[in-house]
């Protein structure tokens, strides 16, 4: 329903929600009518049956008050349609017609009053209704959207190495919904764009808990003095600005899955409690003595050698060694032979029908630039390019021109020194590696920082220390 509410006083109105009152005591029904308006409520009246399917179809409305006893027929005539119509319904009967009212609701209506009805009553029991569809609708809106990314965001490719990983997570998957226990932890590793977030999402479709949430978590995005509460929640008054507990989203994943996305960026003393919710299976907010269990199952990735960072003191080997119980390597799109061509096709249609745009098709020489150019910046990389070229082309043919592909590839600027220096430097490099990510990323800090496999932060401090400036 469509009535916005503020504190219980009704605010600005984008589009009033629909009453539909199905009543043939017509006073009665008028009275309703005048109450609800004043509540900014849009009403219309029918007197039976047939006056009330002639409406539907004319006034759509969003909620149905509907009594039981009509001159034409039954209440229960009218339940199954409304409610196959996706529209709300709240039945009225009569004193010692209660076994109606049950009966109404095995069918599908939301909820009943008893007659005679206060108006005042009845306007709350709307209202928090009102609240409840709202919510659903909601739910229902995040499943189609789940749906739509799912059905969007597959692994498609027809190279070994593909084969390879859908095999391997076909496995993974079997092997959770053969277990009581947590399915153990999955680490996904491979370099920016390849699809670590799409593998982690196969992961938790195949497995029998695909209907409980999925909970990502981009590691990289939250400040380190904000990830710590984001993660395991807070009680009231934890901390300055804690006016009311929360849970944190490691308790939000429920028993569906916790996809920790860039786990190498999570603190050094963040890894050690993460360490005890994995052995333990229990969460602890901030400033709370209470342990909550954790159910949900642990997918993490990366795009950075944890192993080594271990061996460096950088991260947490004992984290690691938990985390890395079943391992999961996206291969980059370099390496899978023809992968990038039937890619770049369907990213073409899925934009086509997005937009709704006419058919395209690529050149070969289009098809030749798609196959030749190393992509550093994998799958994603490959998909945003595509969707520029689809929008931004004027006619059905996209050539090799309209794909625009950087004329400098990253993977060869580790060689590249200035062209004024007589003797290499890693500096120069290094400097030369930043300036190349950023003209690939049309000067884009963010983008760039991803094609190089590194945060924002630390894009932003090597480019002060080689004086770059976008």
């Amino acid at each position: 329903m469509n009535a916005l509410q503020t504190n219980g006083q009704h605010s600005q109105i984008i589009q009033r929600s629909k009453v539909l009152i199905v009543e043939d005591e017509t006073l009665f029904a008028r009275a309703v009518a005048k109450h609800l308006n004043k509540a900014d409520f849009d009403c219309e009246c029918a007197e039976n049956l047939a006056d009330a399917r002639a409406l539907i179809k004319q006034f759509q409305p969003d909620l149905v008050l509907l009594d039981m006893r009509l001159p034409d027929g039954n209440g229960f005539d009218l339940i199954a349609d409304l409610v196959d119509q996706k529209i709300n319904v709240i039945v009225m009967t009569a004193y010692g017609e209660v076994s109606d009212a049950v009966q109404a609701i095995k069918l599908g209506a939301d909820d009943y009053l008893k007659k005679p009805i206060d108006l005042d009553e009845l306007l709350l029991v709307i209202q928090k209704n009102e609240k409840k569809f709202e919510l659903q609708a909601s739910v229902d809106y995040a499943k189609q959207r789940n749906a739509h990314d799912s059905e969007a965001a597959m692994l498609l490719g027809d190279s070994p190495a593909m084969e390879s990983i859908r095999v391997q997570i076909e496995r993974i998957s079997q092997l959770g919904n053969l277990m009581d226990a947590v399915p153990p932890s999955v680490l996904i590793s491979g370099e920016t764009g390849t699809g670590k977030d799409v593998a982690a999402r196969m992961l938790h479709a195949l497995c029998a808990k695909k209907d409980k949430p999925f909970i990502h978590v981009d590691c990289a995005s939250f400040p380190t003095e904000l990830i710590e509460s984001e993660l395991f929640g807070h009680e009231k008054g934890a901390f300055t600005n804690a006016i009311a507990s929360r849970p944190g989203l490691i308790e939000a994943a429920e028993d569906g899955t916790l996809f920790l996305d860039e786990i190498g960026e999570i603190p050094l003393p963040l890894q050690a409690k993460l360490l005890n919710v994995l052995e333990r299976r229990q969460v602890r907010r901030l400033g709370s003595t209470k342990e909550r269990n954790v159910p949900a199952r642990l997918i993490a990735a990366t795009n950075r050698d944890l192993h080594a960072m271990a061996n460096q003191g950088q991260f947490r080997s004992d984290l690691y060694f938990r985390l890395n119980v079943i391992s999961l390597h996206m291969p980059p799109l370099r390496e899978r032979e023809r992968d990038a061509v039937m890619l770049a096709k369907h990213f073409m249609r899925l934009t086509e029908r997005r937009y709704g745009l006419i058919a395209h098709s690529f050149t070969l020489t289009a098809l030749e630039a798609i196959q030749s150019y190393q992509w550093p910046g994998n799958v994603r990389e490959l998909r945003h390019l595509i969707n520029r070229a689809v929008l931004l082309s004027m006619q059905a043919n996209i050539s090799a021109n309209d794909l625009a592909l950087p004329s400098v590839r990253i993977v060869d600027i580790g060689l590249a020194v200035e062209q004024n220096s007589t003797t290499p430097t890693l500096d120069a490099a290094e400097k030369n590696m930043l300036i190349a990510a950023l003209e690939l990323s049309h000067k884009n800090v963010s983008k760039a920082a991803r094609h190089l496999g590194i945060t924002r932060m630390k894009m932003r401090y090597r480019m002060e220390k080689h004086g770059i400036d976008v």
